[in-house]
């Protein structure tokens, strides 16, 4: 058999023609502890603060301790297929989350996953969990008002857009609900909500979800959940992915709001992690850099200048206290950091005042530069009102013959308080806050029986509608307060119509 030298020829310059002569490198390191979630290779000397990782079987692991001989890795899954001398190589990235139009409406993990049944996400953008916040320059300063719907909240404690406002309270005193009823009430407000919920029951979290997909909330909201049973790291990142993906929208010139509930127990989960990681303990064993850990989430909330498209990120994280102690290391840190608190007291809550504001704690920042010119006008003298009934509450227990003068501020008081309750999931517009709060504060209400003061709002607010929609829409479109006469020519008339409850 014979052998033609051009066939051969041939092949060897195909063969040529198809070798690809790339060189890949990669580090390899190799595992050399494992357990309890937490990982150490020796190694990986190049290897990144936060970069992913990835084991033999598959499963992400994030660099946080960077060490002279070893690296301290965190799993980000289940850690039982994982033994020592298994090979764990670097991606050469950092730990980032899918952003995008396509994540609205969808419950998602930290990691950006899907968890609704739902099928994949249809997104093709990601952002890095850890970003720089805005600096100086970047920045405007809050002028816009972030209506919650909450009487108690938009007249004493306003929100603006871009701000930080601590919800603190104890548990079980309705500091979910007023993150609930606040997304509930950005519909047509033009804004994306991101929930985040962190460490919660599993049912808990479905049943915030089935509640904002039942007040159509859920259009236009993200659910980050990392529930009680998930590891650790997963606690710890949750808060960071939430934000990353706010800032998608932050950036492109739209208004976010993002809840964090609850900063706790993110707080728990980061010590678990440092403790795991062998890092020194600080106070109450959390480690040196907590607060630095809450910092750099919150000050990522901003409102940003016109050159950057004017979009704002505000910020509604929650902390949980124990028997009321604001004077915690966790609760003092975050008071710190924010641009003030609402303080939810479980004593009012109990005694049928909801939501549960204790007014002398609550404060806000920024958020007064915010409020409507009518909102202002009328919710002026509302906590000084309310500060000085609670003192005269105290004092009147003890004396029963009370002159005309304390007798009066405490009937107001008394009306004050009840005008403030608001039932369960239902925010008010901001010209229905403002007129019932200018019929309280203009002596409407004063010869009322206190419990007919809900009724009296709330066919007042009917009333209006049918018969003074202009006076409505001039307060909503200008955001000053009418006339006089006609705020009073309004009242009055509904009053005449409205019949109390007979003795």
């Amino acid at each position: 058999m014979s052998i033609n030298a051009e066939e051969i020829s041939t092949l060897i310059k195909k063969q040529i023609e198809s070798y690809d002569s790339d060189i890949e490198v990669s580090d390899v390191g190799t595992v050399i502890t494992v357990g309890d979630g937490i990982a150490r290779a020796h190694g990986l000397d190049n290897a990144m603060a936060g970069e992913l990782l990835e084991f033999s079987n598959g499963v992400m692991g994030l660099a946080q301790n960077l060490e002279e001989s070893n690296v301290g890795i965190v799993i980000l899954g289940p850690y039982t297929g994982i033994k020592e001398g298994d090979e764990i190589r670097r991606t050469g990235r950092i730990m980032q989350v899918p952003v995008g139009e396509g994540l609205l409406g969808r419950v998602v993990n930290p990691l950006g996953q899907p968890i609704d049944g739902r099928g994949p996400i249809e997104t093709t953008k990601s952002r890095p969990i850890e970003a720089q916040a805005p600096g100086v320059m970047d920045r405007k300063s809050v002028d816009e008002p972030l209506q919650t719907g909450i009487k108690a909240i938009d007249a004493l404690v306003p929100i603006g857009r871009g701000q930080r406002e601590l919800i603190i309270g104890d548990r079980q005193t309705g500091k979910t609900t007023v993150a609930v009823d606040t997304i509930i009430n950005q519909k047509d407000q033009d804004m994306i909500c991101i929930y985040v919920a962190i460490g919660q029951k599993e049912s808990t979290v479905r049943g915030t979800v089935e509640t904002l997909r039942r007040y159509g909330a859920l259009d236009y909201t993200i659910v980050v959940t990392a529930g009680a049973s998930d590891p650790a790291p997963l606690l710890y990142l949750a808060p960071y992915a939430g934000v990353a993906m706010g800032e998608e929208f932050m950036y492109n010139g739209k208004h976010v709001l993002v809840v964090y509930d609850d900063l706790s127990k993110q707080a728990t989960a980061y010590r678990e992690l440092s403790l795991l990681l062998r890092r020194p303990p600080g106070r109450e064993a959390f480690p040196g850099d907590v607060f630095y850990l809450h910092s750099r989430l919150l000050e990522r909330a901003a409102k940003l200048s016109d050159a950057l498209g004017g979009g704002s990120l505000t910020a509604l994280p929650f902390v949980e206290t124990q028997a009321g102690d604001i004077a915690a290391y966790i609760p003092t840190n975050v008071i710190s950091i924010t641009d003030g608190q609402i303080f939810l007291q479980s004593d009012l809550f109990f005694s049928g005042v909801r939501p549960a504001i204790n007014a002398g704690l609550s404060v806000s920042r920024v958020g007064g530069s915010a409020q409507i010119k009518a909102m202002k006008k009328v919710a002026g003298t509302l906590r000084l009102d309310l500060a000085s009934f609670r003192e005269l509450e105290s004092f009147s227990q003890f004396g029963s013959d009370l002159d005309k003068a304390t007798q009066a501020k405490l009937n107001r008081g008394e009306r004050t308080v009840e005008v403030l309750k608001q039932g369960l999931h239902k925010p008010l517009v901001v010209e229905k806050q403002v007129m019932i709060l200018y019929a309280l504060t203009k002596g409407f209400l004063d010869d009322l029986a206190v419990e007919d003061i809900l009724r009296f709002e709330s066919e007042m607010n009917t009333w209006l509608d049918s018969n003074r929609p202009e006076l409505l829409a001039s307060i909503r479109d200008t955001g000053k307060l009418p006339e006089d006469s006609e705020m009073k020519d309004a009242i009055e008339s509904f009053k005449h119509t409205f019949l109390p409850t007979s003795n």
